[in-house]
């Protein structure tokens, strides 16, 4: 009898079975010079033969592109060598602790205070070389006692690093800060019902915004995939954090949040956040989809960007749909980041999206392959917010082969590509890591 291979094992999706590097890539049309530094994507990359049982759950690997003065000088992957990899070390132990060095490292990869870390949110950070070697978890001096979100938010104005960790035991969500030389200066508990699924969160210049909706573990599913389910009698609400630990708390329309788009505050101390948002209907269609039970071909399931316009002084809420085009990954340029900001990007089945949302309009590069998030680089020189490039990428229809697109961001035209020594399976986050700034 033979069995079918999980989806989340195949097409797009499958694995790489091993670590190679390729010198002098080719090069269509012309990268910018001033394009000189590092492109690094993580994603799940399980060891030939294993089945890790979700496609969220595979060994991390990055790969990296290095481009330096209009060349593609590099592509190289490598596995994130954690614990759980090299030693097949449990996360939770028979007696119930945890192991939070036992993770995957697979969602995202950032810079912060000179150390490149792989991140994943069941867990501590492994910090990583320029090269893609592996030096080790990081809990900043002892300091760090959960786990860290696989994204994590630079203040442009300050340099700090605002994160948090959850888990499924109490306490259930911990607010951290890292100065802006990545010492862990602050950590402090935030009350919330239970073990919400808390993937991202957003700040604004003097405020945390929580993502407090209706996704939870449920210890009886542990040992079939992700343990989390939708709970309708969890609710569903925001709330806005101020520097005093304070929370205030909204209700909202049931419904859950990958990846935030971004947060600002405005006149009369309102918080506007956006994000892209998944309804009932819409996260039950795509959660058997990246558990493997069904094709994951259009992982963008139904979700579409959304808004929240908070009033903490009226204590109201106004939500409201702004598109109808089924996205994900959504991007900004990053010197905005909890500031006002005119532009998010984001990709769907086949394309790179840009939304203005000053004019309340969108378009679209239809590339007729499948892109990966697409990552803003600033000019060095910019004169407007969208003056930079967006890095993607991008896998063509049949899973074959791979190339980091450049696109000009500005109007989302095809600048360059760089085609890639082999296919790159489908991942997460990534980031474009300068040479300059250390």
């Amino acid at each position: 009898m033979t069995t079918a291979t999980p989806f989340y094992l195949a097409g797009d999706l499958a694995p790489v079975p091993d670590e190679i590097d390729a010198a002098d890539l080719p090069i269509t049309g012309t990268l910018p010079a001033e394009l000189t530094g590092r492109y690094l994507r993580n994603g799940p990359n399980p060891l030939p033969g294993q089945d890790p049982g979700h496609w969220f759950a595979g060994h991390g690997m990055i790969h990296g592109v290095r481009l330096r003065d209009g060349r593609a000088e590099w592509y190289r992957n490598r596995w994130v060598r954690t614990r759980s990899l090299t030693e097949d070390a449990p996360f939770v132990h028979a007696d119930g602790t945890v192991d939070r060095t036992a993770v995957t490292a697979n969602t995202h990869v950032v810079r912060h205070s000179g150390r490149i870390l792989a991140l994943v949110e069941s867990g501590l950070p492994y910090e990583m070389t320029p090269e893609l070697g592996t030096v080790g978890p990081c809990d900043f001096g002892g300091r760090l006692t959960t786990a860290m979100t696989a994204h994590p938010k630079q203040d442009p104005a300050t340099g700090e690093l605002h994160f948090f960790g959850y888990g499924f035991t109490a306490p259930y969500l911990t607010y951290h800060r890292l100065s802006a030389g990545g010492e862990l200066v602050e950590s402090r508990v935030v009350d919330v019902p239970g073990p919400t699924m808390m993937h991202d969160f957003a700040i604004t210049e003097n405020h945390v915004v929580w993502l407090d909706l209706p996704v939870v573990f449920d210890m009886e599913l542990a040992g079939r995939g992700l343990p989390y389910r939708w709970d309708d009698a969890y609710g569903a609400r925001l709330g806005v954090m101020d520097r005093a630990g304070r929370v205030t708390w909204f209700a909202v329309d049931p419904g859950y949040v990958f990846h935030v788009g971004n947060a600002r505050e405005g006149d009369a101390g309102r918080i506007t956040l956006d994000a892209v948002r998944y309804s009932r209907d819409a996260f039950a269609e795509i959660w058997p989809r990246v558990g493997g039970s069904r094709d994951p071909a259009a992982r963008t399931g139904g979700a579409v960007l959304h808004r929240w316009t908070l009033d903490p002084a009226r204590g109201s809420v106004v939500e409201e749909r702004l598109d109808d085009r089924p996205v994900e990954f959504p991007t900004l340029n990053d010197a905005h980041v909890g500031r006002a900001s005119r532009f998010r990007y984001a990709v769907s089945s086949g394309a790179v999206v840009k939304y203005d949302t000053e004019t309340g309009t969108s378009r679209a590069a239809e590339l007729g392959a499948r892109p990966g998030e697409a990552v803003f680089v600033p000019a060095s020189a910019a004169r407007s917010e969208d003056d930079g490039w967006l890095l993607s990428i991008v896998t063509d229809q049949r899973g074959e082969g791979s190339e980091l697109l450049v696109l000009d961001a500005a109007g989302l035209d095809f600048v360059a590509s760089v085609r890639l020594p082999r296919r790159v399976p489908a991942g997460f986050h990534g980031s474009w890591i300068p040479d300059r700034n250390g």
